[in-house]
């Protein structure tokens, strides 16, 4: 049962007033890590534009006093169709932000997917904030270090095991480059005055433990990393030469349900399949990876026709609204993903404004289908959706 709306200044009436307070709070070069995506952004744009291109269908007559948001992902029930996604260093929104969202997940009946580029480790955020969490895994140039990845979340008890492909190379993240931003984020002339008014973030990330990439770092300190660039330290790192083999490998290794995320067509999504994925997640990487690629709702439907009767189908990527959930859920996913809204709200009020932003969602999602006249979210279908006009869809 999702709690009540979080203690902020006024209750966020939807996810842009979180995103407003984030960017109020955060310094602008920690904001633009959250929200900038790649080159141009034209990815990033498209997932928007994706959803205006479908309108939803009133439905009257029916009784939908009762409406069910519940549904099963992975071979568990679950309160409502939503999963926060996996997005690196939450400790830079706020600090140890993982164990904050671990948390309202948790209290929310939801899944969370925790990072492998955490800011907390993986030991910790079970420890901390234990529930029925997912990890999720890049593979690494050294195998070792994956399969070690591997098994920790296994001895932690992580439950789902998301294997991100899209990532051989990092995508050119314009915003960050021009804010000189760093990991761990760091004053300098440049930046000070901007930094200097945000006091009540400042004050958080200097009392926390240093923001790093904690899952790799070794924790006895023989690494001493001085602030640096993201993209040429997770280049360093990921291996542009990971093929279907190394799932397969994977697949040997996790006994648990397995989900490939970064899936963008058709024959990608088969070979997922045919390599040992329990799930496939519709997703560009929020566009943060390659620019002038498709929005996710754009191919979401011939994902789940070519896989939908085999594995699930999850989807990723520009949800702003209940609404969107609607859309994505009546063009075959069996649940969404979320990463830039919850992270507003982490930034804008830690725990409580992650809570806030899964009770906005769900709130829309739940109103949405009332007024749509669907009592249950497998209600959703293609008859709920007809194209939209293209002045709105523009």
């Amino acid at each position: 049962m999702v709690g009540g709306p979080a203690k902020l200044e006024r209750m966020a009436l939807n996810i842009d007033d979180l995103r407003l307070r984030a960017r109020r709070r955060l310094p602008r070069a920690v904001f633009d890590f959250i929200d900038g995506a790649a080159e141009d952004e034209v990815t990033l744009r498209r997932n928007r534009a994706a959803f205006g291109r479908h309108a939803l269908v009133p439905r009257v007559g029916i009784d939908v006093s009762s409406v069910d948001l519940a549904t099963s992902v992975l071979g568990e029930r679950l309160p409502a169709p939503l999963v926060l996604a996996p997005t690196g260093l939450c400790g830079m929104a706020t600090s140890r932000g993982e164990i904050a969202t671990a948390r309202a997940a948790t209290d929310a009946g939801i899944r969370w997917a925790a990072s492998c580029l955490s800011s907390v480790t993986l030991e910790e955020i079970a420890s901390e904030a234990p529930g029925e969490h997912w990890f999720q895994l890049y593979v690494w140039k050294d195998r070792g270090v994956t399969q070690k990845l591997i098994e920790r979340a296994a001895a932690s008890g992580y439950r789902v095991l998301v294997v991100t492909l899209d990532v051989p190379v990092l995508g050119q993240r314009e915003r960050d480059v021009r804010s000189g931003a760093t990991i761990p984020p760091r004053v300098t002339l440049r930046n000070a005055i901007d930094t200097l008014r945000c006091p009540r973030w400042l004050w958080t990330i200097w009392r926390g433990p240093r923001v790093t990439f904690a899952n790799v770092t070794p924790a006895d300190g023989s690494v001493s990393l001085k602030p640096f660039a993201l993209s040429p330290f997770v280049n360093s790192l990921f291996d542009p030469a990971v093929t279907w083999k190394d799932l397969e490998w994977i697949r040997r290794l996790w006994k648990g349900p397995l989900a490939v995320k970064g899936v963008m067509s058709a024959q990608d999504a088969r070979l997922s399949v045919e390599h040992g994925a329990d799930a496939v997640i519709v997703s560009n990487h929020g566009g943060r990876q390659l620019d002038d690629a498709p929005g996710s709702l754009e191919v979401l439907p011939e994902i789940a026709e070519a896989i939908g009767s085999r594995v699930e189908v999850l989807f990723d990527g520009g949800i702003r609204r209940g609404a969107d959930m609607a859309k994505a859920l009546a063009l075959g996913a069996r649940a969404c993903m979320i990463g830039r809204p919850y992270l507003y709200g982490l930034a804008a009020a830690g725990q409580a404004g992650v809570a806030d932003a899964i009770r906005i969602l769900l709130g829309e999602l739940r109103r949405a289908m009332a007024l749509m006249g669907c009592k249950r979210v497998a209600d959703l279908g293609r008859a709920c959706l007809r194209p939209a006009s293209a002045s709105d869809s523009s």
